[in-house]
């Protein structure tokens, strides 16, 4: 079943044309790769698809529902309740432990306390995080921040998981068990994942991988 529809995405920054006409759909449960050079639009077109910013013109399609016709409260609810996000760059709260960082996401959806944490705590547990529930962002290391801010885009249920990048700052052995993870959520939890990633062996294993070049996907 189509999970994403996305026709004519257009985006300018000034007189730089950064989008030129993106046209592409995504499958629920596959794992999709985005690839290409620094400046072809990667991280723009992943921003745009996951309505964190609107497109100059074209039409998208989440889950059947015409996103651009939203309003922001509206689209910002969507947002929280249907997709998740990961960065390179974690951006965990430091003064907040593991378990306080993935719970967030839940509170703002006004979600029982009890639950979230019940929620929060089995993610961490299948993430390998079971003996870090107390601890804060300083106290991990890479891998292990970057599996919290994976538990934290998964509590709220997404059907959509878009990430940037995210294991730009990893190791190459915590950057495998990671990408082993986005396949392991994928296939006990039927999750999307959309990933712009500069990893080649990454990129190869997704069931489909699309290059961009100058704003556009070539293959």
């Amino acid at each position: 079943m189509e999970i994403l529809n996305a026709s004519g995405i257009k985006k300018n920054y000034g007189h730089l044309e950064v989008l030129k006409g993106i046209d592409m759909s995504v499958e629920e449960g596959e794992v999709i790769s985005i690839v290409g050079a620094s400046g072809a639009g990667k991280s723009t077109l992943l921003h745009i698809l996951g309505t964190l910013d609107t497109p100059d013109s074209g039409q998208l399609e989440l889950k059947g529902k015409n996103v651009l016709r939203l309003r922001n409260s509206e689209r910002a609810r969507f947002r929280n309740d249907r997709i998740g996000f990961i960065f390179q760059f974690h951006n965990l709260l430091p003064e907040f432990t593991a378990l306080e960082n993935v719970c967030i996401p839940a509170y703002i959806q006004g979600q029982d306390t009890q639950k979230s944490k019940e929620k929060a705590q089995a993610l961490l547990d299948l993430l390998g995080l079971s003996r870090r529930y107390d601890h804060k962002p300083s106290e991990l290391s890479g891998g292990e921040q970057q599996r919290v801010a994976v538990a934290r885009a998964l509590v709220n249920g997404p059907s959509l998981v878009f990430a940037d990048e995210p294991s730009g700052n990893l190791d190459s052995r915590n950057a495998k068990e990671l990408h082993d993870l986005f396949f392991k959520l994928r296939d006990q939890s039927g999750h999307t994942f959309i990933i712009v990633t500069h990893n080649e062996e990454f990129a190869n294993m997704a069931d489909r991988k699309l290059e961009m070049q100058d704003g556009l996907i070539i293959s």
